[in-house]
């Protein structure tokens, strides 16, 4: 009677090793952290690299860059081929790859939802109603795509909501696949602007419409990742999406690779993307606890490593023996970025386009110790700036020198001496030429390096007796308040998403402000200039508007630009493949985890 009951228990026992070994493998976690918090994941209402960095391992945008390729290169990403340029570069033809599905997500009402032209147009149209507010607007209306601008200006004069159904000339489908641009001015690289998935991803209309408010929280793109979890300014995580298309690891490795990052490519090759099956970000301000998260094995990678502990990091710019040791490895690049402390020119005490305000914002400049700065502060990981465009883009010019890395107080003494700003009372400080008393608030954050920042402000002002105080925020909504013209300065970086320096130049844009020209700067003679320049391919002609461009900028000192950030991010040992493109945003892709070697708790 048990004899069955026997052999069955044995035919069991003998296919347990077999269930053991077809278990599924454990998931490959990246694990890193931003050190400031996002705002949200909508492409047509963030600005913060933060956001669109998420934004971009969502959203799918048309182009991409190659990973590794130097130069930079441009090639499809949802594309069946480059996009079709006319030779007076106005109009722009893209065929969309058929097969391309978006996420899953209840939006769609159990249907598989494929990727089409109409996506990118609506995408597109999204930035111009005024509803979303978008921060990227500005480069749209510079290219003039025919009929959108006015069709805007129309609604919003009627009261009407925005008509997404409308057909203008600039912007259409030809076929299910196919849209095309028409632009009312020529334009060699507006292309670019169809590689960052943060601003141009591809966003469903349904979704817009079932999430409504909410749409910031709702995220539903076409790439390689979906929103799994979301705590706000606390922890993002990213899973796998299940509908992303076939794509394979073709990359190379950088020029400047090691031969362990060129083996591990090579190792790479053919693999499935992406590589990783979460990313797990967590949002920690402050350094320390950081950096001590990486050393701890918390943190798979960290990118630009503190400043803070650059000296036992990477003493003299080299990865410390007991880090390389460890297997430990080290990433170092220059960031195609500008670090600025803006006037608001709008503002009645630092603002203004009168020789006396010139000669305040001139005079604190002068008074900016950058040598100090990059040394103590900085740690050396920065290089000064003669103007905003960095080294790593077009536009750049190494002969190009301005006031903006001179250091004079003395010089500051005079300036505020001339145009009347007098400490009449006796008290050490300085007073506005009207006798009011003359004091500055400077925006910051509260992290560490911000304060060392704010000290080294705090003494360069009292050194020609202007009393500066602190407000300090977080920042999302000291963004709020600075596109709003609400703060009078403060202190923020900007990074570009193509390898030119228009988007540079753009902060001193009258079309760009409150949005990339957040000290609301307005020049007739800049904006000539800058539309002058957008109009030309790349050669000597367009460099010398764009160094043009630079002069005025420095001379009527809207900003003070400060450093161009060298980056230095690391690595654990069982990371692999490890390498950094500035214009990719969504790197996590390509990097493979080994989860035998992570430590227990990363499960």
């Amino acid at each position: 009677m048990k004899l069955p009951v026997l052999i069955c228990a044995l035919l069991l026992s003998c296919a347990l090793p077999g269930v053991q070994a077809q278990a599924p493998a454990p998931q490959k976690v990246l694990r890193y952290a931003f050190k400031v918090a996002e705002t949200g994941f909508d492409p047509a209402q963030i600005t913060d690299a933060y956001s669109k960095a998420i934004a971009a391992g969502i959203f799918d945008a048309p182009l991409e860059y190659d990973f590794g390729a130097r130069p930079f290169k441009l090639r499809p990403a949802t594309l069946s081929e480059m996009p079709e340029i006319s030779a007076d570069f106005k109009t722009i033809t893209m065929r969309v790859k058929p097969g391309i599905y978006f996420a899953d997500d209840p939006a769609f009402k159990g249907q598989k939802r494929e990727l089409t032209a109409a996506d990118y147009v609506y995408s597109v149209k999204r930035h111009y109603d005024p509803k979303f507010k978008s921060g990227n607007l500005y480069i749209l209306e510079n290219a003039k795509i025919l009929g959108l601008s006015e069709l805007r200006r129309d609604l919003m004069k009627a009261k009407k909501p925005f008509d997404y159904d409308r057909e203008v000339e600039g912007l259409k489908t030809l076929d299910r696949y196919t849209f095309q641009i028409k632009l009312g001015v020529p334009d060699p690289r507006f292309v670019y602007q169809f590689s960052d998935a943060g601003f141009l991803g591809a966003v469903a209309r349904e979704v817009v419409d079932f999430y409504g408010d909410k749409i910031m929280e709702h995220p539903v793109g076409t790439n390689a990742y979906r929103l799994a979890e979301w705590r706000r300014s606390s922890r993002i995580v990213l899973e796998k999406n299940p509908n992303f298309r076939e794509v394979r690891y073709a990359e190379t490795a950088p020029p400047d690779a090691s031969e362990q990052l060129k083996a591990e490519v090579a190792a790479l090759q053919g693999r499935k993307l992406p590589l990783a099956d979460r990313v797990v970000i967590d949002i920690i301000e402050e350094a320390q606890p950081r950096w001590l998260s990486f050393l701890r094995g918390e943190a798979d990678v960290i990118e630009e490593v503190p400043i803070d502990f650059a000296g036992v990091a990477m003493p003299g710019n080299h990865l410390a023996p007991n880090l390389a040791k460890q297997g430990i490895t080290m990433t170092r690049y220059p960031r195609a970025d500008i670090s600025v402390s803006y006037f608001n020119m709008e503002d009645p005490v630092v603002g203004g386009y009168t020789p006396e305000k010139i000669a305040l914002r001139r005079a604190i400049n002068l008074a900016v110790d950058l040598d100090k700065e990059i040394r103590l502060v900085r740690r050396g990981q920065a290089l000064k700036s003669q103007g905003p465009i960095p080294t790593t883009v077009f536009g750049y010019d190494p002969a190009f020198k301005s006031e903006m890395t001179e250091y004079s107080v003395p010089k500051a003494r005079a300036l505020l001496d001339m145009y009347g700003y007098k400490d009449r009372d006796g008290d050490g400080w300085r007073e506005q030429p009207n006798g009011e008393p003359l004091s500055i608030e400077y925006s910051t954050l509260a992290d560490g390096e911000r304060r060392q920042l704010a000290e080294q402000w705090q003494k360069n002002m009292a050194a020609i007796g202007i009393r500066m105080t602190f407000k300090i925020g977080k920042f999302p909504e000291q963004l709020k308040a600075a596109n709003a013209g609400k703060l009078q300065m403060w202190g923020v970086g900007w990074v570009g998403t193509t390898p030119d320096g228009d988007t540079f130049l753009a902060l001193g844009s009258g079309k760009a402000k409150g949005f990339a020209n957040k000290p609301r700067f307005e020049l007739a003679a800049f904006d000539a200039l800058y539309e002058k320049q957008k109009a030309l391919p790349d050669g000597p002609e367009r460099q010398a508007l764009m160094t043009e461009g630079q002069r005025l900028l420095v001379a009527y000192a809207p900003y003070k630009f400060h450093v161009h950030r060298i980056w230095t991010d690391m690595a654990q040992p069982w990371v692999k493949g490890y390498s950094r493109n500035i214009f990719v945003r969504d790197f996590w892709k390509y990097i493979d985890v080994d989860p035998a070697a992570q430590p227990k708790s990363s499960s």
